[in-house]
């Protein structure tokens, strides 16, 4: 073989190398501060074969202003949160007032927070995503009485 030929398998290694470590690099950092979230995918779905999206089923909630949330199931059955006006974070961080033991949840992955007297779930640029009553969250959604919160594996009911 050539000296030239080898020369050119040598850099083209280092550059898949290098893409290797970039491609590791970009996923530790959206797992830290979470991924971009597109303002075009925040809009009104589009239809489909022309026809209207299908509206979400209504969830039986009661009336009144949250109080609590608490998850619901696993190993951690029980644990949770008062809402009071400070914002409740949740996530695998030490940080967070309820920390989660899911290896699906991000270090700070949510917040329920209150604003002009309601109270909201915010995802916060997690990986994996934050689901309210079977509903990707992608914005803050007000959070009502009877609700769940999908984290990773975990469920959160807020309670009033």
């Amino acid at each position: 073989m050539s000296e030239l030929t080898l020369t050119l398998i040598k850099l083209g290694f280092l550059a898949l190398l290098w893409m290797f470590v970039l491609a590791v690099l970009s996923v530790i950092r959206s797992d830290l501060f979470g991924a971009k979230v597109d303002s075009r995918a925040l809009a009104a779905p589009v239809a489909t074969n022309g026809r209207s999206p299908k509206p979400a089923k209504p969830v039986k909630k009661r009336k009144g202003v949250p109080g609590s949330v608490t998850i619901a199931d696993g190993p951690q059955a029980g644990v949770g949160a008062t809402l009071s006006s400070e914002p409740v974070v949740i996530g695998r961080g030490s940080d967070c007032q309820i920390r989660l033991d899911d290896d699906y949840s991000s270090t700070r992955h949510a917040r329920v927070f209150q604003s002009e007297g309601e109270w909201w779930v915010e995802d916060l640029g997690s990986t994996n995503g934050t689901y309210l009553d079977g509903q990707r969250v992608t914005r803050p959604v007000p959070a009502e009485i009877g609700g769940s919160i999908r984290i990773g594996r975990t469920t959160l009911n807020i309670a009033k």
